[in-house]
C-alpha cells in the first residue's frame, strides 16, 4: 500500500476559510480579502455586510461595518478547546495590528466601524472507503456555485475527502482596544 504524501492532502485550515466565506456569502456579505498578509501575520477573511447591516450616521449617509474574521479549523483530540483557546490576548494584539495596517493601506476603508469575530470548524478526514461514497462531481465554477447549499451553523458538508462542520461563528468576540 503506497503512504501518499502530505501534498496529496488538501489544506485543512484554507478548508475551513472557504467553508466560513461561504456562509457569510450565503448571509449576504461581501468578502473583501482571503488570507491578507502583513508583518504581523495574516487575517483570515476581510467581509462586510452589504444586504441589511446598515448603520446610519448623523449626517444621514449609511456605512457597513467592516469585519475580521479569524478561523480556526480543527481535527479530533485537538487541545486547545477547538480553536477557541488559541484566540490569546497575543494573538488579538497581533490581529488589531493586522487591522490597522490593512486599514492604513485602504484609506477608504478607514473610516468603518470594525469589528472581530472567530469562527470554529471542525474537521474530520473520511475513511478512504467512504470517499467512494461523497465523491463530488466534477462542475464549472458557475454549476458548483448553483449547486452547493448554503452553509449553515450546525450542519456538516463533505469537501476533498473530510466532513468539516461550522461549529460556532463569535460575532464581536473581541475588542480591539
Amino acid at each position: 500500500m503506497d503512504n501518499p504524501r502530505l501534498s496529496d492532502y488538501p489544506n485543512i485550515g484554507v478548508l475551513g476559510e472557504d467553508l466560513v466565506a461561504r456562509h457569510l456569502e450565503a448571509q449576504g456579505w461581501k468578502i473583501l480579502h482571503r488570507r491578507w498578509r502583513c508583518a504581523w501575520g495574516e487575517i483570515d477573511l476581510i467581509a462586510q455586510n452589504l444586504d441589511d447591516s446598515r448603520l446610519q450616521t448623523q449626517d444621514s449617509r449609511f456605512f457597513t461595518p467592516l469585519v475580521f474574521v479569524e478561523v480556526k479549523t480543527r481535527s479530533r483530540g485537538n487541545w486547545d478547546a477547538d480553536g477557541l483557546l488559541s484566540i490569546t490576548p497575543q494573538k488579538q494584539a497581533k490581529l488589531c495590528k493586522a487591522a490597522q495596517l490593512f486599514l492604513a493601506s485602504r484609506p477608504d476603508l478607514a473610516d468603518l466601524p470594525c469589528r472581530f469575530d472567530v469562527a470554529l470548524v471542525s474537521c474530520h478526514r473520511l475513511p478512504h472507503r467512504n470517499l467512494q461514497d461523497k465523491k463530488s462531481l466534477n462542475l464549472s465554477a458557475a454549476e458548483e456555485a448553483i449547486a452547493r447549499p448554503p452553509v449553515m451553523v450546525g450542519e456538516a458538508i463533505f469537501v476533498a475527502g473530510y466532513r468539516l462542520l461550522l461549529q460556532d461563528y463569535i460575532k464581536a468576540a473581541f475588542d480591539s482596544a
